[in-house]
């Protein structure tokens, strides 16, 4: 008789610890769910500025082929002039290339300045496709001193 009290005192405890084991694995899934999203958010943002790296070394590779005198650097490259617009309408127009795969660099095209010193500073801007048209646009800059 003892034994049958026991019993009726505890129906009922393992469907509770089974509930509360379902809500621990839950919370669990739902963290690395969450981690998941984070982990793509970041290697996508590491993505576009390893893209933005390498536009700005394409257009430092290109002065580096011309008599890296300051004058000739201003006249080509600085932002609007020959080389430059060439650079970046290419860029633009190559399927797969950099600035084709960066999100809103349209919206903020790439500047050039070049100081009289020879020092070239590139800039590239771009937003994230998830980010709202109004934030600030994320900001890669080269400095390099071509001579």
């Amino acid at each position: 008789m003892r034994a049958e009290a026991v019993t009726k005192n505890q129906s009922g405890v393992m469907l509770l610890e089974v509930l509360i084991a379902i809500l621990i694995f839950a919370v669990g899934i739902l963290g690395i769910v969450g981690l998941q999203g984070t982990a793509i958010k970041q290697v996508t943002d590491a993505r576009f500025r390893s893209d933005a790296a390498l536009l700005a070394n394409q257009l430092i590779g290109s002065m580096w082929v011309t008599d890296r005198t300051v004058a000739t650097l201003k006249d080509r490259f600085a932002t609007d002039k020959d080389d430059y617009v060439t650079w970046v309408g290419t860029a633009a127009n190559q399927a797969g290339t950099v600035i084709g795969t960066l999100p809103g660099v349209a919206d903020f095209p790439p500047t050039v300045d070049i100081s009289d010193s020879g020092i070239a500073t590139i800039s590239i801007y771009w937003r994230a496709p998830s980010e709202k048209t109004g934030t600030q646009p994320h900001q890669h800059v080269v400095i390099a001193q071509i001579k």
